[in-house]
């Protein structure tokens, strides 16, 4: 039987559980065998206090918008359900874990941890893009996953974002076929539904000469900065043999120079001692 995924995210009135904030809305996106099959729950909750104006200045959401939702005690257990046996997938999870924790505590609940098991984009992304910015903005333009709708942070727009870049990252755990379906399937299908699929020959863009010389300016910055080979040269087997052919041919270089010079230099020396007196040249 396939797992159930859900991609989830929620919105808060601030940044601490453990301080009173609340949960405002939460989004979850149904997805079974790497597609999104068009299930999905979105709540809007009155949080029965006041919304911290940065936060507001991030999500968008006010007081008023509220005032007529349902508080978390109506609707916990359909949200506590829904996510059961589930796999959640959450970009930097222990903020949204926490949070659920909290409002399920209030009500008698179990914690989330003990019906769905939980995986963190976040710590996925930093293991494969390690030193690099991790948001979920920042994946999107690395992954070129189009974020152009997304004008404040909301639950569910962040969800859909979030599922093409879940995808997109774990691509190669999927077979090439996967996700590839007929016109009919399409048109069949509930909801929206991603599809990748990879070509038989991967087109390969080589570097241009010009790009190639920028790049090797750069690593050669590098290389100064650190005092050093940077990790991409000392990582280069033939870079680190083209540099010790360099070292090695600039050394007999110098070597030869002196010699060259020394030579010279007795020659000089020799004709000074042999040159005849200024009276005999003329």
């Amino acid at each position: 039987m396939s797992t159930r995924q859900l991609i989830l995210d929620t919105e808060t009135t601030g940044l601490s559980a453990k301080n009173g904030d609340r949960l405002i809305e939460i989004a979850a996106l149904e997805m079974i065998d790497r597609r999104i099959t068009g299930e999905h729950l979105h709540l809007y909750i009155n949080p029965e206090r006041e919304i911290h104006s940065d936060a507001i200045a991030v999500h968008g959401i006010t007081n008023e918008f509220l005032q007529d939702k349902p508080i978390f005690a109506e609707v916990g257990l359909q949200i506590f359900n829904y996510l059961r046996d589930a796999e959640l997938i959450i970009h930097n999870a222990p903020f949204d874990v926490g949070f659920l924790n909290m409002e399920f505590t209030q009500m008698g609940l179990p914690q989330i941890e003990t019906i769905a098991t939980i995986t963190d984009t976040l710590v996925m992304a930093r293991e494969i893009y390690p030193n690099q910015k991790n948001s979920l903005d920042a994946l999107c333009n690395r992954l070129n996953v189009d974020r152009s709708k997304r004008v404040l942070h909301g639950a569910l727009i962040d969800c859909e974002l979030l599922g093409e870049v879940y995808l997109a990252m774990t691509r190669e755990q999927g077979t090439l076929d996967m996700n590839i379906q007929t016109d009919d399937e399409q048109d069949k299908s509930s909801g929206s539904v991603i599809t990748y699929s990879r070509p038989e020959k991967l087109k390969i863009i080589y570097a241009t000469a010009d790009e190639l010389a920028i790049h090797q300016e750069y690593l050669n910055e590098l290389d100064k900065a650190c005092g050093g080979l940077c990790q991409f040269h000392a990582m280069d087997s033939n870079f680190q043999k083209e540099t010790t052919a360099t070292q090695e041919t600039v050394v007999t270089i110098i070597e030869e120079e002196k010699e060259d010079d020394y030579i010279e230099d007795e020659y000089i020396e020799f004709n000074d001692l042999q040159e005849p007196p200024m009276e005999s040249w003329q």
